[in-house]
């Protein structure tokens, strides 16, 4: 698995999440009409996410690693969207301070947000748990296999990159897990069909910040 993660920036693990997971997840996946919602540190489903049985074997795989920022997703319902190629390298903080190598601030609700040096995105993995059936045509995320390798990418650059790379539509069924190479490019197309297509995102480390940032936890 690990030499799998190495090559490609991903590795699955299907079947993953028992129905009583996805039962328990429900209500952290509530979005209301948002196509998506970040979960505010401090909120429970950090922890229930955390002590799932999946996550904990994660973390053997990839030892110390615990998750540091989550967000929920939905389309269909009359939610679409589409993001074109990009890399995410956000992190979630309990409060701004200036320290070398981490820039691009921005507030959103009570958090604060930055983007770190990449050595500390280089180590850091994002997990997709699918509640629901994700298709091509309900709007699956699609990945550019081994672009993790190629370190920062600017947006205006993005899609060039991903062009070099195989790439892959990450169909998926409820209770699969998706785990990612924090730089690997990805994009969503927006659905074709109306189906529900929810899934959590789960941000996870295992380094601590440098002095006086912490995670947003």
């Amino acid at each position: 698995m690990r030499e799998e993660f190495e090559q490609t920036g991903r590795v699955w693990m299907r079947g993953a999440l028992s129905a009583a997971d996805l039962a328990g997840l429900e209500a952290t996946l509530d979005t209301g009409h948002r196509p998506g919602a970040r979960i505010e540190a401090g909120h429970p489903a950090m922890e229930q996410v955390a002590n799932l049985p999946a996550l904990q074997k994660i973390a053997q795989l990839w030892p110390g690693m615990i998750p540091v920022r989550l967000v929920s997703f939905s389309k269909g319902d009359g939610r679409n969207w589409s993001v074109p190629w990009h890399q995410d390298r956000v992190i979630a903080v309990k409060t701004r301070a200036e320290v070398p190598g981490f820039g691009n601030w921005s507030q959103k609700g009570d958090t604060w947000h930055c983007e770190p040096p990449e050595d500390i995105l280089k180590q850091m993995l994002f997990l997709r748990l699918h509640l629901d059936a994700n298709t091509a045509d309900n709007g699956a995320m699609e990945i550019a296999l081994g672009s993790h390798r190629k370190g920062l990418v600017s947006s205006d650059q993005a899609e060039a990159e991903a062009r070099t790379c195989e790439t892959e539509i990450t169909v998926a069924a409820p209770g699969d897990i998706l785990i990612l190479s924090m730089l690997t490019l990805h994009r969503s197309r927006p659905a074709m069909v109306a189906s529900p297509r929810r899934a959590l995102r789960v941000d996870m480390s295992a380094d601590a910040l440098p002095d006086p940032l912490e995670w947003a936890v």
